[in-house]
């Protein structure tokens, strides 16, 4: 059940919306020269103030009516426009994204000063360049169309709620703007980039699955019919061969291959500290200050980067990577991404697609709280049916050493991949780990790292 807004908040957003409308459509609908033009009448009846006998009264009076009838007519002269968009869903982070509308004028007139334009795009989205945004057309033929493309770059990555593309008029006069129709473009998301691994060294041991083949929906070993044996009592009925029976005179049952294949946890940590005032005070070059919520609710400040959390979006980046070379191979992938929510995902042969896997990275949140009380008994959970484990973490601490601890005495082979540029909070290399590396976010960010 969610909770309905409280009367004052309601009030307060009411309220918002009434201040900010005129700002925002002084902005968007009024072209630069109908600004000046709007600044001039202002002024002029500023000056009416003082007395009507001063000409400020005549300017303010044919000013007014100029803004009148340029409304008037753009209204009344407004062409019939159809619109249609193409826009793609899907795009990587730091890939230019590229769509485009097509314009038909329906009307029996000429359609003049027609441009297309998307307000309002999210955090994150930059119009790449500014121009294709705002695409202007001088005329458009009754019975014609036309096409105007636009493009956008992805800063950060995400799931984005797209605004409607905006076909407008500015005729008359090229003062005011006046909407004609608008186009929905859906949604955007933008998956995690990455640079694939030439190779990975992960030794994976086949172990038995239980419930083998209508777990994992045909991923593994095929259960092939390769012989018969002597039937022992208690197995079930339907193993028997009648035709191997009939001709050996004693009971014989089929064998099956078992169900045995590898399943390998790639776990990703999104635990990122709380900042202390101290480093409010002196954010870094690149960096900016913003608002973050933690899961409980409460509001801190924080510095972010344009980008989001660097070493957070390194760490997704290096996931991202080490999926793709796992998901190439004979194996079954078990995603746990620890953040506000914990993500448990399976990918594999015939399972999910990589597609799922980026779709999960995409939408991924930093965590302010320690996720790992909740993170470390799902993977326990499934250590019995796990081959090996990969821990993408974003720092080494006692509940980091207690996960990694259980896997290796589970019998699981393990590789944990540090992302850090700062010493970690406690040494990882006095704990005796086999395969610990540390990387930094600009080595995953330059594609320095090609194997692990």
């Amino acid at each position: 059940m969610t909770a309905s807004a409280s009367p004052s908040r309601r009030r307060f957003s009411g309220l918002t919306r009434l201040v900010t409308a005129p700002i925002s459509g002084w902005r968007h609908r009024i072209t630069p020269g109908g600004r000046w033009l709007v600044a001039a009448a202002a002024l002029a009846g500023a000056g009416t103030t003082v007395s009507v006998l001063i000409p400020f009264y005549q300017i303010f009076c044919a000013l007014a009516a100029v803004l009148a009838v340029v409304e008037i007519v753009g209204v009344l002269c407004r062409p019939r426009l159809v619109a249609t968009a193409g826009f793609p869903d899907r795009t990587s982070l730091g890939q230019e994204v590229t769509g485009e509308v097509t314009l038909s004028n329906r009307s029996r007139r000429t359609a003049w000063d027609v441009c297309a334009r998307l307000l309002h795009l999210p955090n994150g989205l930059q119009a790449q360049p500014a121009s294709h945004t705002a695409a202007s057309l001088a005329t458009l033929p009754p019975g014609e169309s036309v096409r105007v493309p636009f493009s956008l770059y992805p800063h950060r990555r995400g799931l984005y709620a797209m605004p409607p593309l905006q076909v407008e008029t500015t005729f008359p006069f090229n003062l005011v703007r006046t909407t004609i129709t608008s186009v929905e473009l859906g949604r955007l998301l933008v998956v995690p980039s990455f640079h694939p691994l030439t190779s990975i060294h992960l030794p994976v041991a086949h172990r038995y699955q239980p419930g083998g083949i209508s777990m994992t929906s045909r991923v593994g070993e095929s259960p092939e019919y390769i012989g018969n044996r002597e039937y022992l009592p208690g197995e079930p009925a339907r193993r028997l061969d009648f035709r191997s029976w009939a001709r050996l005179g004693r009971p014989v049952v089929r064998e099956f291959q078992e169900e045995y294949f590898g399943r390998v946890a790639l776990v990703l940590d999104t635990h990122i500290r709380v900042p202390r005032i101290a480093e409010l005070a002196r954010p870094r070059a690149g960096q900016r200050l913003a608002w973050g919520r933690r899961e409980d609710g409460r509001r801190f400040l924080e510095t972010t980067a344009v980008e989001g959390h660097p070493q957070l979006e390194a760490a997704i980046s290096l996931t991202a990577a080490a999926a793709d070379a796992l998901c190439g191979g004979e194996h079954v992938i078990d995603l746990f991404a620890a953040g506000p929510e914990l993500y448990v995902f399976r990918s594999g042969r015939h399972t999910a697609h990589f597609d799922n896997v980026l779709e999960i990275l995409a939408c991924l949140d930093p965590c302010r709280l320690d996720p790992f009380e909740q993170l470390a008994p799902a993977i326990l959970d499934e250590l019995a049916s796990l081959s090996s484990a990969v821990l993408v973490l974003l720092d080494w601490d006692d509940s980091r050493r207690r996960l990694a601890r259980a896997v290796i005495e589970a019998g699981c082979s393990l590789k944990v991949l540090i992302v850090r540029d700062t010493p970690t909070t406690q040494p990882f290399d006095e704990d005796g780990l086999p395969d610990v590396t540390c990387w930094t976010p600009e080595d995953i960010r330059q594609g320095v790292v090609e194997m692990i």
